[in-house]
């Protein structure tokens, strides 16, 4: 039996499969994207987003933090939320994105 460990996740942004974003102009669309995109990651790795522990988030404009956590709140344990940290950023690597999203998640024990 192997023990529990961390699983960190790089940054996470609103790409299709194609590589092409997501809701272009658009948080709440975006943010849903980065955390399919996210939880696709976490799958590969054995967890889901009940063993997220934290989540950075850099955005574009943090007065859009109301439809970010809508979105969160899709995909996360409400009553039990990950900590968290939102950075405002004055770009990311492609200029139509507005999001992207780090993860922090203990893997469970095998």
């Amino acid at each position: 039996m192997q023990g529990a460990g961390l699983i960190f996740v790089s940054g996470q942004v609103a790409l299709d499969p194609e590589g092409a974003v997501v809701g272009a102009g658009d948080m709440a669309e975006q943010a849903r994207q980065a955390f399919r995109n996210l939880g696709a990651v976490l799958d590969a790795a054995g967890c889901s987003f009940s063993d997220v522990l934290k989540l950075t988030y850099f955005v574009r404009d943090v007065e859009a933090v109301g439809s970010i956590r809508a979105a969160r709140d899709e995909f996360v344990d409400t009553a039990k939320p990950p900590a968290s940290t939102l950075v405002e950023v004055s770009g990311l690597f492609m200029p139509d994105l507005l999001i992207e999203i780090e993860a922090v998640a203990l893997a469970p024990a095998r």
